[in-house]
């Protein structure tokens, strides 16, 4: 069908895809649509099936162009697409729909020439990765991290029990509140309202982060209380905004923390024997969290390094995808619809098209990240085989306690081995990456503010 194909470079990784279609394939494709609609179509005076080709022609031919236009230039992207010799880097995006400029117009005795507009896989040629120096921070795992660890192992563990009734609120209590916003007039503002809200006194466990006006309530107390949020306030809808709110402390309980010695250590885990074989568990694993999250400051720096010397040109429907992928994953974070988020967003003075722009600087650079370690295992034909997979899942069995048996099956079952392969393929890159590199000490950290990324 196709006779002949170009194809033009455009602006931010799209592509313009001109094709010509003979004319008799044109007068084919038309001819087919008159014969199958002449076999089923009623025109009054002419019996089913008997309708004469120029009486339909003179009353739909319009439209049989109009339908023999899109049969054609259906199946003639399909076959351009499904042609092998058709370069892979010219091939749309799967979430770009090609585009018809200039609607053509069917001439049934010319060859039929149209164009459609895509985007494609933007080209990647990747900066210089070798010999980079990057600044790494100091930190170990230190005793204050490990009695940390051992002190909300003691808050899992402890028992809750009511305070005395003219006990006061303090640090570290359970308590339930009832609450709402009030208006300037102190009447409470419809569906504010929140009945029988449970946290820990000093977490900041609430939305309003009433912790310091409830210190000091009684139980029964009611109070009315005002609180401005700063601007960069970490709730959009509270940000830079004052509220007015009542109240009343329903409930008061206070944690009784078991003691810190064997037997809590046996409660844990059977397979702890005494308190020292916790504490040494705890190390172990912060210091494996605190390599793999060193092992993350790496790699982000060293493409950062890479990106600075790699131009990239992302087309507007790709970066348009991730947004919205952001957007779903927030949602489902805040266990809200999609919907609700936007009003929520709005509530806080901020439009969607806002809210995109200021995402747009981070997800453009996790994407152009993504394009050069993608281009680099390519360019350097890393590849996994089956039997590391295995060797990985066996190491995934060992730390988390889970039967090698139960890893595999998980993994045969989701199908997901494939991705486990480019999580290796990663590991590989980046391991070639870091021995290419050179890492000087920056400053000191504790463990916290790294893995919480306080600088």
């Amino acid at each position: 069908m196709v006779q002949s194909k170009e194809i033009t470079k455009l602006e931010n990784s799209a592509v313009k895809l001109t094709v010509t279609v003979d004319k008799k394939d044109v007068r084919s494709e038309y001819n087919d649509l008159v014969g199958k609609y002449s076999k089923s179509i009623q025109i009054p005076g002419f019996r089913k099936g008997k309708v004469p080709v120029e009486v339909m022609e003179r009353k739909f031919g319009d439209a049989l162009k109009e339908e023999t236009l899109g049969h054609i230039m259906e199946h003639a992207i399909q076959e351009i697409l499904e042609d092998e010799s058709f370069e892979k880097e010219n091939k749309p995006l799967p979430y770009s729909t090609p585009q018809v400029l200039d609607e053509p117009k069917v001439d049934l005795d010319s060859d039929l020439t149209f164009s459609v507009t895509y985007d494609i896989l933007p080209e990647v040629k990747v900066g210089p990765w070798k010999g980079l120096e990057v600044e790494i921070p100091q930190v170990s795992v230190e005793k204050a991290d490990i009695d940390r660890e051992l002190e909300e192992i003691r808050d899992r563990n402890s028992l809750v029990l009511d305070k005395d009734e003219k006990a006061a609120a303090a640090k570290n209590d359970v308590v339930t509140i009832n609450y709402c916003e009030l208006d300037d007039e102190g009447v409470p503002e419809p569906g504010t309202e929140r009945q029988d809200f449970v946290f820990t006194l000093g977490t900041g466990g609430n939305i309003y982060k009433l912790d310091d006006e409830i210190t000091g309530m009684k139980k029964g107390e009611t109070r009315d209380v005002t609180k401005q949020y700063a601007d960069d306030f970490e709730d959009p809808v509270l940000a830079g905004k004052t509220k007015k709110l009542r109240v009343t402390l329903t409930a008061l309980k206070e944690k009784k923390l078991p003691d810190l010695d064997d037997d809590l250590a046996q409660d844990v885990n059977e397979k702890f024997k005494t308190l020292n074989d916790l504490k040494k568990d705890i190390q172990d694993r912060l210091e494996k969290n605190l390599e793999n999250q060193l092992r993350n400051r790496k790699t982000n720096a060293i493409l950062e390094k890479v990106l600075e010397k790699t131009p990239i040109t992302l087309p507007e429907s790709m970066v348009r995808l991730e947004l919205d992928a952001r957007m779903r994953n927030l949602a489902r974070r805040f266990n809200v619809p999609e919907e609700q988020l936007v009003q929520i967003f709005s509530a806080g003075g901020k439009g969607m098209d806002e809210v995109m722009d200021e995402w747009r600087p981070d997800a453009e650079k996790a994407l152009k990240s993504r394009l050069i370690v993608e281009t680099l295992m390519k360019d350097l034909n890393l590849e996994a085989t089956d039997e590391e997979a295995d060797k990985e899942m066996e190491q995934m069995a060992e730390n988390s306690g889970a039967t090698i048996e139960e890893i595999k099956k998980y993994y045969d079952n989701e199908n997901m081995k494939e991705y486990l392969k480019e999580d290796i393929k990663e590991k590989k890159l980046f391991d070639l990456m870091f021995a290419e590199s050179k890492f000087k000490k920056g400053e000191k950290k504790n463990y916290l503010d790294l893995i919480q990324n306080n600088g």
